[in-house]
């Protein structure tokens, strides 16, 4: 006779969390659709227009942005079109 050696599926995180987790560029594109250079144009006005990218280790080229922070922007954007923000 054998042993039922079944282990579930381990859970998926849910998307719709807000975390405070590091994205990379593949997954910020994903979630905004926009292009690497509109982004970088965005987030260097001042004030930026877009979140800015947090550098991995000091003085090294590797970046990342907070997913609350890309979330965020997205629904302001969506509250500006609904015309559900007072500007």
């Amino acid at each position: 006779m054998t042993t039922n050696t079944h282990k579930p599926a381990p859970q998926q995180p849910d998307k719709t969390l807000h975390s405070d987790r590091l994205i990379r560029w593949p997954e910020v594109h994903e979630i905004t659709g926009l292009c690497r250079s509109h982004v970088h144009q965005l987030a260097a006005k001042t004030p930026p227009q877009f979140p800015r990218p947090r550098k991995l280790v000091p003085g090294g080229r590797a970046s990342a942005w907070v997913e609350s922070e890309i979330r965020e922007w997205v629904q302001q954007r969506i509250e500006q079109a609904n015309g559900s923000e007072v500007a």
